[in-house]
């Protein structure tokens, strides 16, 4: 199997949107920076992920992705999540990938380990593994083998988007719950705890 990890990401400055009632914006930016190369660094750490590709349309983003021996593609036209991922898995499958694994940007505590578990339980083909967050409604992770073998559906309500999807397509479904993949941040409720899992971080970084 031959995995390649897309990773979409807004760009900064517009990131985090619904944290401004706790986080001034030069604070929201920090944290998305620090979320995304957090990912980054993880990702580069998998032996078994034979590529890291970032979407985005922000060139910061592009630049940084870079530095970490990213593949990077340029978001154009109409921001919309599901079609960036689909051009990202078309880019991904012509480079040779055999699976792709998406993982969003806000993920700050996920190891090199929860991303070898998602691996482990994807290896064979027809196989779709979702890592449901916290709440049981977004989608954390998804790893798709072989590449498109159904469409995406992020947004509010994913998860059982997904699982729908999955049935449909005839795909062997396995749902990964895991503590640390499970923690992201959109919220000033998902901040609060992440700050809990950190023992009390301040805001600011």
């Amino acid at each position: 199997m031959t995995t390649w990890a897309i990773v979409p990401v807004k760009p900064f400055v517009r990131a985090k949107s619904r944290l401004a009632s706790v986080l001034t914006p030069e604070q929201r930016e920090a944290l998305a920076e620090r979320m995304f190369r957090h990912g980054l660094a993880t990702l580069s750490s998998v032996r078994d992920i034979a590529g890291v590709m970032v979407i985005s349309r922000d060139t910061k983003v592009l630049a940084i992705a870079r530095e970490y021996g990213a593949h990077t593609v340029q978001e154009s036209g109409t921001p919309e999540l599901n079609a960036a991922l689909l051009r990202a898995t078309e880019v991904a499958r012509l480079r040779g990938a055999t699976s792709v694994l998406v993982l969003p940007a806000d993920l700050p505590l996920y190891t090199a380990q929860d991303v070898e578990d998602v691996l482990h339980l994807g290896r064979f083909r027809h196989t779709v593994v979702l890592v449901p967050d916290r709440n049981e409604d977004g989608t954390n992770a998804m790893l798709i083998n072989p590449p498109g073998f159904i469409p995406y559906a992020f947004g509010a309500g994913s998860f059982q988007r997904h699982c729908e999807l999955a049935e449909q397509h005839g795909a062997t479904l396995k749902i990964h719950n895991s503590e640390r993949l499970s923690i992201d941040i959109d919220t000033p409720n998902d901040l609060a705890f992440y700050e809990e899992q950190l023992g009390g971080v301040p805001h600011a970084s």
